[in-house]
C-alpha cells in the first residue's frame, strides 16, 4: 500500500482546472504564494479544524490557511480566546502566531475559481486530508467548517457522508475515530448575513473543549 504525504507537492498536477488557475495567478501575481497551501498548527494537536480551500487573496497569497482575508480574523481571534492560539494575528504569515493543541487542514489545498472546488478536486485532495488526520496521534475532535469539509472528513474515515446530517454544533461519533463537530464556515458572507455570529462560533470551540475535558 502506497502511503500519501500529508502535504501535496508544490507543483501538484492532480486537478487540471486548479493547475491552470494556479498558473494564471502565478503569472498575474508572481510575489504571491500561489501553490498548495500547507497545514498550519501543532503537530500534537488534539483538535483539527477542517477548512474548505485557500482564498484567492488570503491563503493563496500569504501561504498560510485563513491568513489575509476576512474569515481569518474571526477564526484566529476565536482560537486565541479559547486558549488555542498565542500571539497576535496580523493577516501576515510571518506574524509569529502559533496554535496550541490545534491544527488547520484545508479539504482542498489549491485555490479554486470562485472559491468553489468541484467534486473531482475534493476527491483528488482527500488523500492529503486523510494522511494529515492520520498523522495526529492525539487527535480527539475535528471541527468541520461547512458542508464540504464535513463530507470530505467523513469520507476520509470511510464513512458515507449522507448518514451524518450537517448542522451548526451537530456532533457525530466517527466509529474508531474522533468526534466530528460541525460549524458554519466563518466566511465573510456568513458573518455579514448573521448566519454565523461571533458567539455561535465561540460556542463550537467551547464545546470541543468540553468533549475532551
Amino acid at each position: 500500500m502506497i502511503e500519501t504525504s500529508p502535504e501535496p507537492p508544490i507543483d501538484c498536477p492532480l486537478c487540471p482546472r486548479l493547475v491552470a488557475y494556479r498558473e494564471e495567478q502565478q503569472a498575474a501575481h508572481p510575489d504571491w504564494f500561489n501553490a498548495p497551501v500547507p497545514n498550519f498548527g501543532d503537530p500534537d494537536a488534539w483538535l483539527a479544524i477542517a477548512g474548505l480551500a485557500p482564498g484567492l487573496t488570503g491563503a493563496n497569497r500569504t501561504g498560510r490557511p485563513f491568513t489575509g482575508d476576512h474569515a481569518g480574523g474571526l477564526l484566529y481571534d476565536t482560537l486565541g480566546a479559547a486558549g488555542l492560539a498565542e500571539g497576535e494575528y496580523t493577516e501576515s504569515a510571518d506574524d509569529g502566531l502559533r496554535l496550541k493543541g490545534a491544527i488547520i487542514i484545508n479539504s482542498v489545498r489549491c485555490v479554486p475559481p470562485q472559491n468553489k472546488p468541484v467534486g473531482a478536486e475534493i476527491n483528488n485532495c482527500r488523500p492529503f486530508l486523510k494522511a494529515a488526520l492520520d498523522g495526529l496521534p492525539k487527535l480527539r475532535v475535528i471541527v468541520a467548517l461547512g458542508t464540504i469539509a464535513h463530507a470530505s472528513t467523513l469520507r476520509a474515515y470511510g464513512e458515507a457522508a449522507g448518514r451524518y446530517k450537517f448542522g451548526h454544533l451537530a456532533e457525530h461519533r466517527i466509529p474508531g475515530g474522533p468526534v466530528l463537530l460541525d460549524s458554519y464556515h466563518c466566511s465573510r458572507y456568513n458573518q455579514n448575513t448573521g448566519r454565523l455570529t461571533d458567539e455561535m462560533f465561540a460556542a463550537v470551540f467551547e464545546r470541543a473543549k468540553e468533549i475532551v475535558a
